[in-house]
Order: structure tokens, then C-alpha cells, then sequence
């Protein structure tokens, strides 16, 4: 499970989509960006297939409640 959950905007102009990313997922702190088409580039992680079909689907949720709402 993902937490500590943070976004910031990729460009100077917030209007931009994209966003770096950091959250922790099983004690591990993680970072990533998020591009405007929903593809999320993980900068430097470790995870296994299972894990990352399970952290991207609670990425999007949040950034769904975070971003588009």
C-alpha cells in the first residue's frame, strides 16, 4: 500500500500536465513522474510485475481524488 503520497508540478506552469511524484510502498521510498497521457516512469525501483500493476492502479486512483477532481 501506498503512503505518504505527494505530487508537485512537472513545469513551472501548474496549468502543464505532469507531475513528480513521491510516496513510500513497503517501507521503501519511492519516486516517479507522471506524464500527461498516464504513463508513470518509475526513477529508480525495484518491483515485480505483480507490484507494479498494483502501485500504478493506486497511483491513478489517487491522482484521480489529487489532481482531477
Amino acid at each position: 500500500m501506498i503512503s505518504h503520497f505527494q505530487i508537485k508540478p512537472l513545469y513551472k506552469n501548474s496549468q502543464l500536465p505532469g507531475w513528480h511524484l513521491s510516496f513510500f510502498f513497503k517501507g521503501q521510498s519511492i519516486k516517479a513522474t507522471y506524464h500527461k497521457d498516464g504513463k508513470i516512469e518509475f526513477d529508480d525501483s525495484t518491483f515485480s510485475p505483480e507490484e507494479i500493476v498494483q502501485v500504478e492502479k493506486q497511483i491513478h486512483e489517487l491522482m484521480l481524488f489529487h489532481v482531477y477532481e
